[in-house]
């Protein structure tokens, strides 16, 4: 069988399978984060899944295997080019949709990545959903990683907010975390894409969260994702909890807090993310809505 005929073959069975589509954390009626959704995924090996990511071209699809154990689930997560261990946005997008087909409530969802707490509920916003993450944890950025990072974003180091030191944080996927002082600094992001994505997959960061500080608790930020194939995520639920982790570790937030992270402003896909950190917890909680894309 040629090449051609296994692609003949395997396209079918791609386009049989029922995807949902939905946009996380949306700011108000509009923008967020497409996901895909795939509610039954048990029978699909990791092929299909990766070709199923790639047709439906979002940054993340989730794929649910339910578990014996009501509201359990084990869930995997596949950008257009690879498999990742945690995505933010695409648990929301899950969550929504498995209460809008079951009712609002407790959830958990196994992970590559560990497991993962997930409740939904009724607001006057519609339905929500809040993820507890994993332990989060964080390190200093070396030198030769900071060297690196501004030269692909061609940033320079005095553009950096020097209230907010530089580290890799991790909340179920590392994230080099850099702060700039001045918002217009973050609104020109116009990064060299292949040395960013070359950087990237030798550290093995699965996003870049650039922040500008408005207020201890109020951040925007920019995501550049090219281990997803895609110039930059909307909204970017797994770095909003690694961020929450970074401030709580580092004192710069006195918990309890919540954090409101504005993200795809810049993107025309207006995002808003609420990040809860507690005092006794190492784990960040991370809420928002999702809106069905027709």
């Amino acid at each position: 069988m040629t090449d051609t005929d296994d692609a003949t073959t395997a396209r079918p069975e791609v386009a049989d399978v029922e995807v949902l589509r939905y946009a996380a954390f949306p700011d108000g009626a509009a923008g967020g984060n497409p996901a895909g959704v795939v509610l039954e995924a048990a029978s699909l090996d990791d092929a299909t899944r990766l070709a199923v990511a790639a047709s439906v071209g979002y940054s993340e699809t989730a794929f649910l295997e339910p578990s014996r154990r009501d509201g359990e689930f084990r869930v995997r997560y596949f950008s257009p080019l690879a498999e990742v261990a945690f995505c933010g946005h695409a648990t929301i997008a899950a969550a929504v949709a498995l209460a809008e087909r079951r009712g609002s409530g407790p959830l958990l969802f196994q992970t590559l990545a560990g497991a993962v707490e997930v409740s939904t509920a009724e607001s006057d916003a519609g339905l929500t959903a809040t993820l507890t993450s994993v332990p989060t944890r964080t390190r200093p950025a070396s030198g030769e990683e900071l060297t690196a990072a501004l030269a692909a974003l061609r940033w320079r180091s005095t553009d950096l907010d020097p209230r907010y030191p530089v580290h890799v944080a991790n909340a179920g996927n590392d994230h080099l975390v850099l702060a700039v002082s001045n918002r217009t600094r973050l609104a020109d992001l116009h990064y060299d894409y292949g040395m960013l994505a070359a950087l990237m997959a030798e550290r093995g960061w699965t996003t870049l969260q650039l922040v500008h500080a408005h207020t201890p608790l109020l951040f925007s930020a920019r995501n550049p994702f090219p281990p997803g194939g895609v110039v930059e995520d909307p909204a970017t639920g797994a770095a909003a909890a690694a961020l929450g982790g970074y401030l709580r570790a580092l004192h710069l937030v006195d918990p309890p807090a919540q954090i409101t992270l504005l993200q795809g402003t810049d993107m025309g896909s207006p995002s808003r993310l609420l990040v809860d950190v507690t005092r006794d917890d190492d784990r960040v909680q991370v809420t928002g809505s999702a809106r069905s894309i027709r």
